[in-house]
């Protein structure tokens, strides 16, 4: 795994793509319903085997516990894995009838049923309930299998947390007590981290500490039922602090401030409660304030049912050749795909997982077409004008080859009024204000923009939309000045010297990637999507839908 690792790292440098600095992990629950009887005394003994695609084979990645007994389990092993947006991460889940502790459960007598799919399908769904098949296609009976999906990467925000307390106990015979506060996190493995010491308040028995700022992960790792240890001291010079007490809150008890309440604990000294019969508690410590900073992840607005809206902008200039010679980069081959189709499907396969519909805007520039045969920078490839949608991937691939015969390939390349139609269109469904929907533009062409100036200037006005642009150099022309629109060098400006709001092109030649597989193509052009997505939403201060740990008292920020 290390090589294999190592050898996709060199992959990505020498393709010019870096490596993503952090990966978002995702845990897959999963549960089954209505499974096979296989056993003849007793009901099945079901277990999950997770598959794997690595290096098109088939591998284990992890199995559940075998369910004794049950034909309606629900495991509690938990499945792991790492998630990249850039690939198609493919799975297969098998369920197995286990016999005994040495079964590895793989006759064919055993298999109760398999279903598979990607990644990205689950976490665009979050829930995903599928029928089980046996061998050759056929149904396990009414047997379905549910996953579950819920991203557990560290960064989710952070809490501004204000605490206070009163009439704490007097530990110093000639002064009062000298007050701070400690907060542990209480591990699975029942260790405990600290995770804040407050400051020391002189000589009050009812002390106010400054506010502070914890992220979740550190003070409950996202969890928002899981304990928290609070332990009060008197400070003491030789660091024999004297305990005063010790209160076990959870950070949805905290959130109970909302609405302008304070939430008190008693803090207790577990001694005195013993010795004491009428001991009630040893001070109160009470929480005055509470600020939730949302720091929202990709993964958080995909789960939260954003969809990403994908288009594609074909290059239908004379540059390309006539489509009859076989020279052209328009010709049809019957045995392979030209190079605008290989990287329109590498790129489409990844987006259709996040599209519900699996519809996709299809468009031309640079020919002149039907009935006038007027120049078009901007016409729908299946010549509907009211609807430029293609039904799946094999939709726009027919509507592309049907529309080749029926153009006139002319000039020139101008990719400005396409970048203007997408970004107008984002704007107006923008106007719900709500994090439903992205847009991603994958413009392949065969040279140069025309109208370089323009294309600068649309770009600077479509960062402000919910917008990604993908631009795919194919054939091989010089592309030097290409690279003037990726921000990767620099920060893009208009003719008149405005900025970007935030990169959102990036190019890539395929002559680069012609040796590769089309998953390299599509890792390398779709790395810095998730990125832009949360730049976008986190300036417009828009929340996913359906948010994680929220509260009335949260905000969403931008990510540092």
């Amino acid at each position: 795994i290390f090589f294999f690792l190592k050898e996709c790292i060199a992959q990505a440098i020498a393709f010019g793509c870096a490596p993503q600095p952090f990966v978002s992990k995702v845990e897959l629950r999963v549960s089954c319903k209505a499974l096979l009887d296989r056993d003849t005394l007793n009901k099945s003994d079901p277990c999950v085997i997770l598959m794997g695609q690595v290096e098109g084979q088939w591998t284990e990645l992890d199995r559940t516990e075998v369910i004794k007994s049950n034909l309606n389990p629900v495991f509690a092993k938990v499945f792991t894995l790492d998630y990249f947006f850039e690939e198609a991460q493919k799975l297969r889940f098998e369920v197995y009838d286990i016999h005994g502790t040495h079964s590895i459960g793989t006759r064919d007598d055993d298999f109760l049923g398999g279903m598979e799919c990607t990644l990205g399908q689950i976490v665009a769904q979050k829930k995903m309930v599928k029928p089980l098949f046996l061998k050759y296609g056929k149904y396990a009976g009414k047997s379905a299998i549910t996953v579950n999906a819920e991203e557990i990467s560290g960064n989710n925000g952070y809490v501004e947390l204000s605490f206070c307390a009163k009439k704490l106990d007097d530990k110093d015979l000639f002064s009062k007590s000298d007050p701070f506060l400690e907060i542990y996190r209480i591990n699975d493995d029942g260790t405990e981290q600290l995770v804040h010491r407050t400051e020391v308040i002189k000589n009050n028995l009812n002390p106010v500490w400054e506010s502070f700022k914890v992220s979740l992960s550190s003070l409950c790792s996202c969890d928002e039922d899981r304990k928290l240890k609070c332990l009060v001291w008197d400070y003491d010079s030789s660091g024999k602090h004297d305990f005063i007490g010790e209160f076990y809150p959870t950070f949805r008890e905290m959130q109970k401030i909302a609405g302008g309440n304070k939430v008190s604990w008693d803090c207790i000294n577990p001694k005195y409660k013993l010795k004491k019969r009428n001991y009630k508690n040893s001070g109160v410590v009470i929480l005055s304030d509470l600020k939730l900073h949302r720091v929202y992840s990709f993964l958080d607005y995909i789960m939260g049912g954003c969809q990403i809206h994908f288009t594609v902008a074909i290059d239908f200039t004379a540059s390309n050749g006539d489509p009859r010679n076989s020279c052209s980069l328009h010709y049809i081959n019957p045995y392979q795909p030209n190079e605008y189709l290989k990287a329109l499907i590498a790129v489409v396969e990844i987006c259709q997982d996040y599209d519900s519909d699996k519809k996709f805007s299809a468009l031309g520039f640079g020919a002149r077409i039907p009935p006038n045969y007027e120049v078009s920078h901007d016409f729908a490839i299946n010549f509907n004008p009211d609807n430029d949608e293609c039904e799946g991937i094999q939709g726009v691939v027919e509507a592309y080859q049907n529309c080749l015969p029926k153009i006139q390939l002319y000039g020139p390349t101008n990719v400005a009024p396409i970048i203007n139609r997408l970004a107008n269109q984002a704007a107006r469904e923008e106007t719900t204000k709500d994090a439903s929907r992205y847009h991603i533009l994958l413009i392949l062409t065969d040279g140069v923009v025309t109208d370089m100036a323009d294309t600068r200037e649309a770009i600077v006005r479509a960062s402000y939309q919910p917008l990604s642009i993908i631009i795919v150099g194919v054939g091989n022309a010089d592309f030097t000045d290409m690279q003037i629109l990726d921000g990767d060098d620099g920060i893009l400006r208009s003719p008149k010297g405005e900025p970007v709001l935030r990169d959102i092109v990036q190019f890539v030649p395929f002559r680069d990637f012609k040796t590769a597989s089309p998953a390299a193509l599509a890792k390398c052009v779709l790395a810095e999507v998730p990125k832009q997505v949360v730049e976008f939403y986190s300036h417009k201060a828009f929340a996913p839908k359906c948010p994680i740990l929220d509260s009335p008292n949260s905000t969403a920020n931008t990510p540092e």
